[in-house]
């Protein structure tokens, strides 16, 4: 007798859609087809060990388990559930009232039944409503994360038994329904970091604002204990909150990395990822045998904070230069290619100097002739050159740290933000690719950039007297449109460039001496 139901098989952020069919004949031995992994294969004694506890038999006749289609790698143990529902419908120890052909059914069993949780939740909901199916059956573990999905069933299950029930008409498993719109509009103004509690420092808060009205790429350059951790954690906080599309695309690249808890819900505040400077290339960009998406690709819609730039290996930096470009990562593999999207802040701090006192207020530099651009150096040109902003960042004085004047809170610097960013978002409202000054291709720049004739000399002048390279001529233009955005000018002005022109320290030929 043939058994069907259905699966699913999660490549990037989005599933496809497998059969699981059994097939119980004359015969002996068990087959698994479909090019299935180790882990999958496995799933015969996690079966058999399951149905033995409950007191079902394994059938002992030549049985065939068929994952279709077969020219897709099936990976992981999410097929253990279907693989035994599917044995004992086919051995007919399972009498349905529910069909097995109208459900896509997942989960790992343990050797006891017990269904444990699964990566990928989310964009497999996803795809079980866009095809049609009556419902989703899934480990308990997952159900607050498939229910973002509506107008599908989410069954949730805790053991094999549970599951038989449920077919069998013996128990009234409810689908579980949460109410996500809500949670996530109401926890999203909801942060722990706020900069009201950060004293002094407002040359660079105001640099860190233009950062986030921009959606520009900043780096933070200043002696140890200034406060460059602390300020990136706030970025987050002044940043416009997600839409819900941008929060559902943000879910399913954490549900495909497994990042999401057991109370899951739509992500409502935008990412912020530090990782340590030893990560590999692989755990920043993504791969991996299977392909699973990077830190980059985690902080899509947020931030990407690396702490200490210049302790990173070069390689690991390097690889990041086209997900900057291109917003996405693309793994290429022999059988499969494999895209995740990476439209994130770059936001990375740095010492001066191996020693972290070069151009100290008080403290002396202790680092040697030439060690100092040596340093700088660790940083390739065409990394730098995709940065936006440089800003230096001062320690602060004891007057500012014990003050008691409130500072600007991060509601009131959002909002500048968001107005800045809703001129951005009629700008370029004929072109879906593009939502912020910083992603200005050289064609936008030079047509939207417009800078009167004493703006012109101005920034002649700056590149000439500072030393500023060529690259930094349509970086302060962009920067510069940012901040007119924030004062709320249709034009460029002078000063709008004056400012731009403060922010492209490392430019400057004399910076390290």
């Amino acid at each position: 007798m043939l058994a069907k139901t259905y699966g699913s098989a999660v490549y990037g952020v989005d599933a496809t859609i497998t059969t699981i069919e059994v097939n119980v004949a004359q015969g002996m031995g068990f087959y698994m087809v479909g090019l299935a992994d180790s882990s999958v294969k496995e799933s015969q004694q996690r079966v058999e060990a399951s149905l033995k506890y409950y007191g079902y038999k394994m059938p002992r006749q030549k049985l065939v388990v068929n994952l279709a289609p077969a020219d897709i790698r099936k990976e992981g143990s999410a097929y253990d559930l279907p693989i035994a529902l599917c044995i004992l419908q086919s051995s007919e120890q399972l009498n349905c009232r529910h069909n097995l052909e109208d459900y896509i059914i997942l989960g790992e069993l343990s050797l006891d039944g017990i269904l444990r949780p699964i990566k990928g939740v989310l964009p497999i909901a996803i795809e079980a409503r866009k095809q049609g199916y009556k419902g989703f059956i899934l480990p308990a573990e997952n159900a607050h994360e498939a229910a973002i999905v509506n107008n599908v069933d989410i069954i949730p299950v805790e053991t094999l038994a549970d599951a038989i029930a449920f077919f069998e008409g013996k128990s009234d498993v409810q689908p579980i329904v949460v109410d996500t719109r809500d949670l996530f509009f109401t926890s999203q103004n909801e942060y722990d970091a706020d900069f009201e509690h950060v004293q002094g420092q407002e040359n660079i808060k105001r640099a860190l604002e233009i950062t986030a009205a921009g959606g520009h790429n900043a780096i933070m350059i200043g002696p140890p204990g200034a406060g460059k951790t602390m300020l990136a954690k706030r970025i987050p906080s002044i940043l416009p909150p997600l839409s819900l599309p941008e929060a559902l695309e943000t879910t399913k690249i954490h549900s495909v990395a497994g990042k999401l808890g057991k109370s899951a819900t739509l992500v409502s505040r935008r990412p912020f990822r530090a990782p340590h400077h030893s990560i590999s290339d692989v755990a920043l960009v993504g791969g991996g045998s299977f392909p699973q998406p990077g830190e980059i690709s985690l902080s899509h819609n947020g931030v990407l904070f690396l702490d200490e730039l210049p302790e990173f290996k070069r390689s690991v930096l390097e690889v990041m230069r086209q997900p900057l470009e291109e917003r996405k990562v693309t793994i290429s593999r022999a059988k499969m290619t494999v895209e995740f999207p990476a439209n994130f802040m770059l936001i990375a701090s740095m010492n001066p100097c191996p020693c972290g006192y070069y151009n100290h207020p008080e403290k002396q530099c202790v680092c040697g002739t030439g060690v100092v651009q040596k340093y700088l150096n660790k940083i390739s040109g065409p990394l730098l050159d995709r940065i936006d902003l440089h800003v230096e960042v001062t320690p602060v004085s004891f007057d500012q740290i014990a003050s008691t004047r409130k500072s600007e809170s991060s509601e009131q610097i959002r909002a500048r933000v968001i107005k800045a960013r809703e001129m951005q978002t009629e700008r370029f409202r004929n072109n879906k690719e593009i939502y912020s000054n910083a992603m200005m291709s050289p064609e936008m720049v030079k047509e939207i950039c417009i800078i009167s004739d004493p703006g012109k000399a101005l920034l002649r002048t700056a590149m000439e007297r500072l030393g500023l390279s060529a690259r930094a001529y349509d970086r302060i233009l962009k920067v510069s449109r940012t901040i007119a955005d924030l004062a709320g000018s249709a034009d460029i002005q002078v000063q709008h460039l004056a400012e731009a022109i403060q922010y492209r320290s490392l430019d400057r030929e004399n910076w390290a001496g």
